[in-house]
């Protein structure tokens, strides 16, 4: 058959263009070149160059996949899906997918979806058993917090100045902040932003001839401990106060709990005493501990209680003791050296609890596992006493040091200390007496002054 628009079916489709039916279809190499059109290298074939369609994606090839993001190393002492080293991920995914539309906005802020994240990060207000302590404050909000806790990033601030050197010691409940100046005990208000107070105290308790070097708070009373031998034992919302003679020499350290009070004096005993009011001052039981007790704590199963010690004897110093009938239960740990006293311990649950002291470590004990030795345990770089501990429940953990009022945090999956915050200079170096802490702020007692560390506005 004769051609059809010069050259046949086949012609019709010419790649270099010319006259003929052909007009609408792609002009050629050559007609691009005249215009001054600068043509790259073809992608199929020798026909006109191919580009994607913006907004497009290229398919990937059947069976690829992916490249996967890298994920940091998991530690020995957490190997779910949800530990440590990918909770910045997940933080990060969930925060660009917030950024997509206001429906995902509102559906990554929900609850559910941060509270894996949350048990995961540092003092994000969960136990170690997922049981929540701020459920009036969104989970996201506080694993936002977290990461501050994580990196370090805080604002420091002194809330408080004394002229005369003390050895202070403090209490947190509520929206009130107690501390103990000399004899008395202070009781203030903290402002909204929680890293300032009021400058005028809510309420003052006295009752003691010298210093107070300990008081706890339980059922709306103020137990406090005296260098005068004595305890007190104040109402919160009322003048009512107490006072008796429990020891020989000044009392280091007091603890209260189900309406027991136990204390624990220089004169090297321990005692038991009831809350009820018509029985205040009867010692329940006396025992000989053989050696000054530095710190005390009652079990949360109100069944015994541990002592801490100055290990000046060829004993532990840190001994469990039946509070009913106030008879030796057990000891702890079985290679103390010689003045390793235990200057802060804390039950942590029924069954595990913490210590420091002297010896420049903090120790971290299950009775379920072994009572000769503990689980885990972290070294102050500087080799300088602990003075006090304090912890989240979960995985974070602080420590006071004896110089330049050094506070350390630590994740207790890991065995370095994660930060270091010197709260003195070298001419006013005092040691952390005390430690508290919230999701948002660490609050640090010194010898002269009263610090803050806020970590919800760095």
């Amino acid at each position: 058959m004769g051609s059809r628009g010069g050259g046949g079916r086949r012609g019709g489709r010419r790649r270099h263009g010319g006259s003929g039916l052909g007009g609408g279809r792609a002009p050629g190499r050559e007609e691009h070149r005249d215009k001054g059109v600068r043509l790259g290298p073809t992608s199929r074939g020798q026909g006109w160059p191919w580009r994607r369609r913006p907004g497009r994606r290229r398919r990937r090839r059947l069976g690829s996949r992916p490249p996967a993001r890298p994920r940091g190393p998991r530690s020995g002492a957490c190997r779910r899906s949800c530990c440590c080293s990918s909770a910045p991920t997940w933080t990060w995914a969930l925060g660009r997918l917030a950024q997509v539309c206001r429906w995902l906005r509102r559906f990554t802020s929900c609850d559910l979806l941060w509270r894996r994240i949350a048990r995961a990060s540092l003092n994000s207000g969960f136990t170690r058993l997922g049981t929540d302590l701020m459920t009036s404050v969104p989970v996201k909000e506080r694993v936002k917090v977290s990461q501050n806790w994580r990196l370090g990033r805080c604002r420091e601030a002194i809330l408080l100045k004394w002229r005369c050197s003390q050895m202070p010691w403090m209490q947190l409940e509520d929206d009130s902040l107690y501390i103990s100046q000399a004899n008395f005990i202070l009781a203030y208000q903290f402002r909204p932003d929680g890293a300032s107070l009021n400058r005028r105290p809510l309420g003052v308790f006295a009752g003691h001839d010298e210093d107070v070097c300990h008081f706890v708070l339980a059922n709306s009373h103020i137990i406090s401990a005296g260098g005068d031998g004595k305890i007190g034992v104040h109402k919160i919302h009322s003048t009512f106060t107490v006072k008796y003679s429990a020891h020989e020499q000044e009392v280091n350290c007091v603890d209260c709990k189900g309406g027991i009070i136990v204390s624990g004096s220089r004169d090297r005993t321990a005692k038991v005493w009831p809350l009820a009011s018509g029985r205040l001052g009867q010692c329940l039981h006396t025992i000989q501990t053989e050696d000054r007790v530095w710190s005390i704590a009652i079990s949360p199963l109100l069944s015994s209680f541990v002592t801490g010690t100055a290990c000046c004897g060829h004993f532990s110093p840190l001994r469990i003791w039946d509070l009913n009938s106030g008879q030796l239960m057990t000891h702890l740990g079985s290679d103390f050296p010689p003045g390793a006293g235990v200057l802060d311990v804390m039950y942590e649950s029924p069954f595990t609890l913490l210590s420091c002291g002297y010896d420049t470590y903090v120790r971290y004990w299950d009775l379920r596992t072994s009572v000769r030795k503990c689980v885990m345990e972290w070294e102050e770089p500087h080799d300088s006493t602990l003075y006090c501990l304090q912890t989240d429940g979960n995985h974070l953990l602080a420590t006071g040091s004896s110089y330049y009022g050094v506070v350390r945090l630590w994740d207790r999956r890991q065995r370095a200390c994660l930060h270091a915050f010197p709260l003195t200079s070298t001419p006013l170096s005092s040691p952390v007496y005390c430690l508290r802490l919230t999701t948002k702020h660490l609050y640090a007692a010194l010898s002269y002054n009263l610090h803050v560390l806020d970590f919800q506005n760095p």
